[in-house]
This record gives structure tokens, sequence and C-alpha cells, in this order.
């Protein structure tokens, strides 16, 4: 068996981005993950429109967009645009989730929702059937190489029942501190996607890591 794996683009060296995009194209991977900072929703600014769409321009596989920004409604169109195959939205920004759900569906990309870790799984309980998967924050969002949460694993417990109790077809994606480590763990638990930053670009042989990370 295995789990998708989607490389966190910001551990990656920006003096060589386009070296390290070739290597995801060659590697396992599955997708790019992108995280977009606004230093406002979270104490950190990251990149924009001209990465996304210079990554877009090399990547052969699809950009996982993760906006960690406030207003994202103001911004979808644009996200879709520069390259973006699936976009992700704070449940804790959005005031009008099913309004900004169908906003990301009606441009063409698949539509996520993001949790805290903080933030309980009920608060999806109205809306697990509209999105196409769930990103769970295992580590506070703003910054990267941070440690993983290990309560985190009782929020994949409840969020894998709540899917199948409402017949979703909702992914359950982790983001924050995946590694070797954790990835097994973590695919039988019920993960479908692992995104994983520094225990990829940090490693000596990064094609192989993410070898590793896909198989348990």
């Amino acid at each position: 068996m295995s789990v998708l794996v989607a490389p966190s683009m910001l551990s990656a060296d920006f003096l060589h981005l386009e070296k390290e995009i070739e290597l995801v194209n060659q590697s396992e991977a599955d997708w790019f993950h992108l995280d977009i900072m606004d230093g406002v929703f979270v104490p950190n600014i990251s990149f924009g429109f001209p990465i996304i769409e210079k990554i877009a321009l090399k990547a052969k596989k699809p950009l996982d967009v993760h906006l960690m920004i406030i207003e994202p409604d103001r911004f979808l169109e644009r996200f879709r645009a520069a390259g973006a195959n699936l976009i992700s939205i704070h449940i804790e920004a959005c005031h009008h989730l099913h309004r900004t759900v169908y906003a990301i569906k009606k441009t063409g990309a698949q539509a996520g929702l993001v949790l805290n870790p903080a933030s309980p799984v009920s608060l999806l309980e109205n809306i697990i059937t509209d999105v196409d998967y769930i990103l769970l924050m295992s580590v506070n969002p703003g910054f990267g190489g941070q440690s993983f949460i290990k309560g985190t694993f009782e929020k994949i417990t409840a969020l894998r029942e709540l899917i199948t109790r409402k017949n979703s077809r909702a992914l359950i994606e982790i983001d924050g501190g995946v590694d070797l480590s954790n990835s097994r763990p973590l695919a039988e638990a019920g993960v479908n996607i692992l995104v994983a930053g520094n225990a990829i670009f940090a490693s000596k042989d990064p094609i192989t890591t993410i070898k590793k990370l896909k198989q348990f």
C-alpha cells in the first residue's frame, strides 16, 4: 500500500528552484505543496503569484495550494489561473464556508478545508460531503521545521469516523512535522496524503526519502 506524498516547496532551496522542481518531477512524489502566507492570518510571509506561475511552468505534477490568508475568496480565480490544481482554505479564516468551497470548485480546482491544531473536527460536520480533502495541521501554521503534535492522531481517528459516518469521499492530508519516523503510523491511521518539507529537502537523498514516505 502507499500514500500520496506532496513535498512542501517552502523548504526548497529558492536559489535553485528549478533544480528542486525537477527533483520532485523525477521522484515518486504525487503533488507539489505550496504554502501561501500573508503575514496576517499567520505570522509569516511566503510567496505569491509570480512564484506559483514559475513553478507551474516546470511542474509535471499537480499544484496543491494551501492558503494561509484572510479573505481567500478575493484571490481564488487568480490562484487557479496561476496554476493551482487543488486549493485549500482555513476554516478559521472563512465566514461562509459553503460559498467559498463552491467558489473554488467553480474555478475547476479541487477544494480542501484546513483545520489548525486547536480546531475540532466537529466543525466539519455539515460540510464534509462538499469537499475533496481535509488538511489537518499537525503543527501551528506559519513556519516550517516544527515538531509534530502527537494529539493529531486523535483528530485523524475522529475525522476518519466522520468521513465514514457521512459517507464522504474526502481524503485526509497531514502537514507539519511529517518524516520517516511517523509516516507509517499516519498512513495506518487513515491518512491519504503526506506533506513533508524538511524531511525531504534536507535529506541527503530526497528521491529515496520520498519513495520511503510512500511505502508502509
